[in-house]
């Protein structure tokens, strides 16, 4: 069900919200300039470029296992920055290559986390840090929040896909447990928020229809009539503005430590 390959549809869907993301991301992180930056898992560029953006960094790398994503990212940032494909827990770098490596929204689809932040802390300078952030699919992520508990509610069978269910690792604790259980120190743990508006439910939910993602992948496996009870219940539960704006927010736990 976890369908990444457009560039396009993605940016419709999360990227408009992972730019936000990740801007207050990097602003928070607060790293010097002149740093060796990696973005596993780089997607559409929105986190690089963030970084290159209000971190001067001297170098950016971004590795992604799509090459659809790799072809937008690199689209976006042109020679700024050298994009390949990769997976984020084999990378092509040689040891301490790097003085900060960070990931957005991506540790909980890598099949073997601890391995990959293994992987990470293999290329980073000692002494540089290694940081990410992860939605908390189970309350924070308001738009998919309210998605998955009524495609529950009409369809128990939807429960299992619920990224909240299928991903515990994103949350506080988890995240601080796997980076100290990877060799990291001085771990700490925070929370990144922005609002996510929509001008309208119809806003809201074409993005729903395209196909990326969990979400757009249930929906595209529901016949018509079932696709238009889900739209048409959550069009009563999403509070609307009186012009029929949406106003929701997103929320995402960060990790960071020391290799």
């Amino acid at each position: 069900m976890d369908r990444w390959d457009g560039g396009n549809d993605y940016d419709l869907f999360m990227g408009r919200w992972s730019r936000l993301i990740a801007d207050e991301f990097v602003r928070e992180l607060g790293a010097r300039e002149g740093l060796r930056w990696l973005d596993v898992g780089c997607g559409t560029g929105a986190l690089l470029d963030a970084a290159l953006a209000a971190a001067g960094p001297s170098a950016a790398h971004g590795v992604d296992p799509s090459h659809e994503f790799v072809q937008a990212c690199r689209d976006r940032l042109g020679s700024d920055a050298k994009i390949r494909v990769a997976d984020g827990d084999q990378l092509p770098f040689d040891k301490a290559s790097f003085d900060l490596v960070v990931s957005g929204l991506v540790l909980n689809f890598i099949p073997d986390p601890l391995a990959a932040i293994r992987e990470w802390r293999r290329v980073t300078e000692p002494g540089g840090l290694i940081s990410l952030y992860v939605w908390d699919y189970a309350g924070g992520m308001e738009f998919l929040r309210y998605f998955w508990d009524v495609a529950a509610d009409l369809d128990p069978a939807a429960h299992a896909l619920d990224e909240g269910v299928r991903f515990p690792i994103c949350q506080p604790e988890p995240l601080a447990d796997l980076f100290t259980e990877a060799g990291l120190s001085n771990v700490t743990t925070g929370a990144v928020e922005v609002a996510t508006p929509f001008l309208s439910f119809g806003d809201y939910w074409a993005p729903f229809l395209r196909g990326q993602g969990p979400a757009p992948s249930y929906v595209s496996s529901l016949a018509p009539p079932q696709q238009e009870q889900l739209k048409s219940r959550l069009k009563d539960v999403i509070p609307t503005l009186r012009n029929g704006a949406v106003q929701l927010t997103a929320r995402a736990w960060t990790a960071t430590g020391v290799a």
